[in-house]
């Protein structure tokens, strides 16, 4: 059965930190969120076509969501690229391995998510940071 990538989407879009207000912990996973999230959208187009933006749509979310600062947008930006080119050229076609692929990657996703979550619900706010919504 073809995993729901909802949990996934859900995750990212609750991660309330501003990326200018996380550690240096905090913006690697943001960075490594972003090549899952590249890995994600390139499985999921090999198997619905070149078309589908449903991951690339939530990475715009995820960008929107935290504001990164200019180095960290471009480190963003390049790991989401990375990942999509690195699984793009493994897996051009949807097979059962590209399926187990894309399960495994969203697995990773929820991860990374909820530990970005998590470190946001459990971050004092920084005094000098914008109040958050």
């Amino acid at each position: 059965m073809r995993p729901t990538p909802l949990a996934l989407t859900l995750l990212v879009l609750a991660v309330p930190a501003a990326a200018q207000d996380r550690g240096p912990a905090g913006r690697q996973a943001l960075a490594d969120l972003a090549y899952v999230l590249g890995e994600a959208h390139a499985l999921r187009q090999a198997c619905q076509g070149p078309g589908d933006q449903y991951w690339r749509q939530r990475m715009v979310r995820l960008m929107s969501t935290e504001q990164p600062d200019p180095g960290q947008e471009r480190r963003m930006r390049e790991a989401f690229n990375t990942g999509f080119s690195i699984r793009q050229g493994q897996f051009p076609a949807c097979t059962p391995a590209s399926r187990r692929a894309e399960a495994a990657t969203l697995a990773r996703g929820r991860a990374l998510s909820g530990r970005l979550a998590e470190d946001s619900r459990t971050s004092p706010p920084d005094d000098m940071a914008d109040p958050r919504n």
